[in-house]
């Protein structure tokens, strides 16, 4: 599959995550809106490629076998994020348990990390919003994670808000959330995308003349079209 260039991911950047959302029903594919994961702050905006952290329930026999320090999984990970990079962390949708605060990302910051996405809790917010990188989470909270489950598994297929996501996928956040953009149609999905924003266009300037109701043009449906090949002289797609 080829590599998501930073390029692309500035174009992401600029699309909102319905309309990533719609492109990805357009073609078929599962609704990629990762649950649970909602802004630290408004006015974030993410684009990033993943870089996968799996979490599993604690057990004592676990905690013996789990690489120690420096080379426990979440620091692997962490230390893969880079500014195009964003650590999306299967936390199981355990909500109010923590995958990390202050002193763990830190290091994320240093590294100028493209972001976090979690089904997880986080603690420390307030120095979290401080850090400069966005943060998508299912709760704050002042729970401590050890007891309850430990980072495992770095770069592989994951499930997050009941999504999956694999390594190298485009993650795109803005205030309504966060979606999945596969790695394999992230070419096709901008340009549904941008095709879909076109067309709303008309759509919302023509809705202002009529003053009718939405439900005349929207789903689209013939009369969209006929619209828009009015209005642009191009086809519907």
């Amino acid at each position: 599959m080829p590599h998501i260039t930073d390029e692309t991911l500035e174009v992401l950047r600029s699309i909102p995550t319905q309309t990533l959302i719609d492109a990805q029903w357009v073609k078929g594919w599962p609704m990629s809106y990762i649950e649970g994961a909602v802004p630290l702050q408004e006015g974030q905006h993410l684009a990033g490629r993943a870089v996968t952290l799996r979490f599993v329930p604690h057990r004592p026999d676990l905690a013996d076998d789990k690489p120690k320090g420096e080379y426990s999984a979440e620091y692997v990970a962490i230390e893969m994020c880079g500014p195009g990079e964003v650590l999306v962390i299967d936390a199981m949708g355990w909500k109010y348990s923590s995958v990390g605060g202050d002193i763990k990302f830190l290091r994320m910051k240093q590294l100028g990390a493209g972001g976090l996405v979690t089904d997880g809790g986080v603690r420390d917010s307030v120095s979290l919003k401080e850090y400069g990188f966005p943060v998508y989470s299912a709760s704050l909270t002042a729970k401590q994670g050890p007891a309850e489950f430990w980072p495992w598994q770095v770069n592989d297929a994951i499930q997050c808000g009941g999504v999956l996501v694999r390594p190298g996928d485009a993650l795109v956040g803005d205030d309504d959330g966060v979606v999945v953009v596969p790695q394999s149609i992230i070419d096709e999905v901008i340009e549904i995308a941008h095709r879909r924003e076109e067309v709303e266009d008309v759509v919302k300037a023509q809705l202002e003349i009529e003053q009718c109701s939405p439900g005349k043009y929207y789903p689209f449906n013939d009369n969209t079209w006929k619209l828009f090949e009015e209005k642009t002289g191009k086809k519907r797609y």
